[in-house]
């Protein structure tokens, strides 16, 4: 009895140990996953490379193929897929049912199209030049076929593109590669001639369970996350709408895995069911900084699994492997969207946004390893080739949002502004600035000619029944054939900060007749337009932030008069620190004339001036007979 117990306690004693250490690998290997990131991030973003790139090097370098500074490379990309799922929550809560419906011909159309093609010619390519067999081709070659998610959703979702028609085909094609890993992971198990694992379900049985689990994460939208949603909002607990956001995700994506199907795809599904809800933007906020963290450690995964030895054993075949792949996938999918109707600009665009190999590939090589269909070996040499692909995505991407925005990215639908009405006015910039521009003209019968450089927004404003027209506002020649010689008004209102005085001056000299005005983000931009000569420059920042300010003061029972007080001291002292600012050519000029807290002498000294002259203004109001005094000794 003496024995077993001191059996017992040792074998105790020796797992907390075990434990102990786990804790202080895991420590370590974080803080040095963090710290290397970090630093890689950071000098790639300053070379303007991008993020993943950073990450992508940081895991090579770190992982056990590099310097072996952190292990265990598969099961952090394992985890770190769920950031994946949280990307694809985030993408399906800005798409609702029935925008999603309306996409429906271009995820079963474009995207079964890009699949199915992109794979078969890989198949083929791989078959007559490495010599595979047929069924090893076809597992590598579809594999090869998808696209990275994690790569491609971030740039546009960030860049505000997610939403645009461009942004729309390419996340179709890719929401369509999704649905696909099932029917492929299907046919690996077809062709398998490893023994038949009986606890893996038929084909047919996935398609059923996929259908079921659709079904269910529907209603569980519907039916137990909007109503539990309500609850939590009537008590205004802010932490349990992060706790229902994860688990939406995690449970959706739980229930996907047990079925062996795409976790992404069931996080996709729950974040479309919640698109409508009116807590749709508190649970985004709430769950996007998971997201960033997530996908991070994700590419930092994928470049710990990149095996850098095969890499080095064979350069120039791996190397080869990658260009060829992103090229093919390229020619490729531009003729398919060329097909599909879209000009070549469009169609080149998307190519190049979609040439990477994808995540899932990963999986997918190590099934067919599994299913006795290609070696280890050869499911290592083609996860380094996906993993060099996606290293061009940084590269590629800069080319495609070039080809997205080019004049002849919809020649049918854009027309130069030399064929518009004169107009009293013209509006340059079409986005959320210049709609509320030129619906305020427009409401004084004001005739207006609106231009813009973006061929998705022109594409958009027509939906709505708003002709704009397609060019460079800044080109002196273009505002001539808008008809600017006779305009009253020249209106700026694009979002672009580095337009200075330099872009304006000759605009400003060419329509002397036209008064100009200029939106301008911040502070610093106007300061760079100082000297152009236009005749009215509007911060965009700072009159929204003064209407927050005013609202912030109401709710805090501040007294309407106090409130104005406030404003009329600001907009004082910020004229007078601006005007500082523009004598001495310093953007720190002019730093006592501002609120600070305690207030500030300068501050303090100017409000309470205001303070007196509205109390002067009341009591002249209310005494009569001192106006008229006033008056009278004034003549005097």
């Amino acid at each position: 009895m003496n024995l077993f117990a001191l059996t017992a306690a040792s074998a105790a004693e020796a797992a907390e140990k075990v434990g102990e250490t786990a804790t202080d690998t895991a420590l370590v290997e974080g803080a040095i996953l963090l710290g290397v990131a970090t630093l890689f991030v950071l000098i790639f973003r300053r070379l303007g490379l991008g993020a993943v790139l950073g990450y992508l090097i940081a895991g090579a370098v770190v992982g056990p193929h590099g310097l072996g500074l952190v292990g265990g490379g598969e099961s952090k990309l394992a985890f770190a897929e769920l950031g994946i799922a949280f990307l694809l929550f985030l993408v399906g809560l800005e798409l609702s049912p029935r925008r999603l419906w309306d996409m429906r011909r271009a995820i079963f159309g474009l995207g079964l199209a890009q699949v199915v093609v992109t794979g078969l010619v890989l198949t083929g390519l791989i078959h007559l030049t490495l010599g595979f067999s047929p069924a090893a081709s076809l597992a590598l070659g579809l594999p090869l076929a998808l696209s990275s998610t994690a790569q491609v959703l971030p740039g546009l979702k960030s860049s505000g593109r997610i939403n645009s028609p461009f942004g729309e085909k390419a996340f179709s094609i890719l929401l369509f590669q999704d649905l696909a890993l099932v029917p492929m992971i299907t046919i690996v198990a077809v062709l398998s001639r490893a023994p038949a694992d009986p606890s893996a379900p038929p084909g047919w049985q996935m398609a059923f369970f996929t259908l079921w689990a659709i079904v269910v994460l529907v209603l569980a939208g519907r039916f137990v996350v909007n109503p539990l949603l309500r609850i939590i909002g009537r008590y205004g607990e802010r932490e349990l709408f992060v706790v229902v956001g994860l688990l939406t995700i995690l449970a959706s994506a739980a229930l996907m895995h047990s079925l062996h199907l795409s976790t992404a795809l069931g996080a996709f599904i729950a974040g479309v069911m919640l698109a409508d809800s009116p807590y749709r933007h508190e649970i985004e906020s709430d769950v996007e900084p998971f997201r960033l963290i997530l996908l991070g450690l994700f590419f930092l995964a994928v470049g710990m699994v990149l095996d850098v030895g095969a890499v080095i054993e064979r350069p120039l075949l791996v190397l080869s492997l990658a260009l060829g792949l992103v090229a093919v996938k390229v020619v490729v999918l531009t003729l398919i969207v060329k097909l599909f109707g879209k000009p070549w600009p469009v169609a080149l665009g998307l190519g190049l946004l979609l040439s990477q190999g994808g995540e899932f590939g990963f999986l997918l090589f190590a099934q067919a390893a599994d299913a006795l269909l290609i070696d280890p070996a050869a499911a290592s040499l083609f996860s380094a080739v996906v993993t060099l692909s996606m290293v061009t995505t940084p590269f590629l991407m800069l080319f495609a949002r070039n080809l997205e925005f080019s004049p002849a990215a919809e020649p049918a639908d854009l027309d130069d502004p030399a064929g518009a009405p004169r107009g009293s006015a013209i509006v340059v910039g079409y986005g959320r600035f210049g709609q509320i521009v030129s619906q305020m003209l427009h409401g004084v019968a004001c005739s207006v000619t609106l231009i813009d450089k973006k061929p998705s927004q022109i594409e958009l404003s027509s939906r709505f029944d708003t002709k704009v027209y397609f060019g460079d506002g800044l080109r002196v020649d273009l505002l001539r054939r808008a008809g600017a010689d006779e305009a009253r008004l020249i209106i700026f209102c694009i979002d672009d900060a580095s337009v200075d005085a330099a872009a304006l001056r000759p605009i400003v000299d060419a329509f002397p007749n036209a008064k100009v005005l200029m939106r301008v983000f911040d502070r610093r931009q106007l300061l760079a337009v100082e000297g152009a000569g236009v005749d009215g420059v509007i911060r965009e920042v700072f009159e929204s932030s003064v209407a927050m300010g005013l609202t912030a003061l109401r709710y805090l029972d501040v007294d309407p008069r106090e409130m104005e007080d406030v404003e009329a001291t600001l907009r004082h002292l910020d004229e007078t620190r601006l005007q500082a600012q523009i004598d001495e050519g310093d953007i720190s000029a002019g730093m006592d004339h501002r609120f600070k807290p305690g207030g500030g002498r300068e501050a303090e000294s100017v409000l309470e001036k205001f303070r007196l002259r509205r109390l002067a203004a009341k009591a002249l109001k209310d005494d009569p007979k001192d106006e008229e005094s006033e008056q009278a000794s004034a003549m005097n």
